[in-house]
């Protein structure tokens, strides 16, 4: 009896070992995280609009999705008023805490045509993740976004190219782009590269662009809404004119 307990302990502990070593590592970008403050506001802000429904095209992010309101305000109201949007761009923000948003409310009740997702610069500061875990901390958004809106296309967006010259920053997130682009199916998912649109022809990101060589200016976001219209409104099931 007690080498038969002995051996059911053992395999045990060799089967759990094994489950452990194949579960994949779980790391910041792809675990769920609020913020405080301001953040805590315009999170409710956006319930309360999202709460009155008619809602057909969502637009996730950071600062650089916020700035839809500011810089880009004028696109916005030319572009994507009128296709009943909601500005889900958090200064700030990274993977995790778009992740933490989508899973309190920020999608409840509502059936998007499409939502356009552009995230992961700030993941990317120092030692903070590297390439693959951003990759999947984007991976991550848009399969919450496939569970809990099945009907809405997704449209990811390369990360926009920043610093002034290429740089392992740049290129940091140019790989993460790439590899969360391996989810794109071409059918609900999608993937948009317009960063050459940003650049020169030797790759310089200019301050006419982006006044900090990060966030663009009305000019930039000027720049971004043409090269995204074409996609947008394919994604969206509009006639050409």
């Amino acid at each position: 009896m007690k080498r038969s307990l002995g051996n059911t302990f053992l395999l045990t502990l060799i089967l759990t070992t094994t489950l452990i070593a194949a579960e994949p590592k779980r790391h910041s970008a792809v675990n769920p995280a609020h913020r405080f403050n301001w953040w805590g506001a315009r999170h409710e802000a956006v319930l309360e609009r999202v709460a009155k429904g008619d809602v057909d095209l969502l637009m996730i992010g950071d600062s650089i999705t916020h700035g839809w309101e500011g810089g880009g305000k004028e696109m916005w109201a030319k572009h994507y008023a009128p296709r009943k949007a909601v500005n889900l761009g958090f200064s700030g923000d990274r993977t995790q805490h778009v992740l933490w948003r989508l899973d309190h409310g920020e999608i409840d009740g509502i059936n998007p045509k499409l939502a356009v997702i552009m995230i992961g610069t700030n993941n990317s500061n120092g030692n903070d993740n590297t390439a693959e875990e951003i990759a999947d901390g984007i991976k991550a958004i848009c399969k919450k976004l496939r569970k809990k809106l099945p009907e809405t296309k997704i449209l990811i967006l390369a990360i926009f190219p920043r610093a002034p010259k290429p740089c392992p920053q740049r290129e940091k997130n140019a790989k993460a782009s790439e590899l969360a682009s391996e989810i794109a199916d071409g059918k609900m998912i999608h993937y948009l590269d317009i960063n050459k649109q940003f650049l020169t022809e030797d790759q310089t990101l200019t301050k006419e662009i982006m006044p900090d060589f990060l966030h663009p200016n009305t000019k930039g976001y000027e720049i971004w809404a043409k090269a995204m219209e074409p996609k947008i409104a394919e994604l969206m099931g509009e006639k050409k004119k």
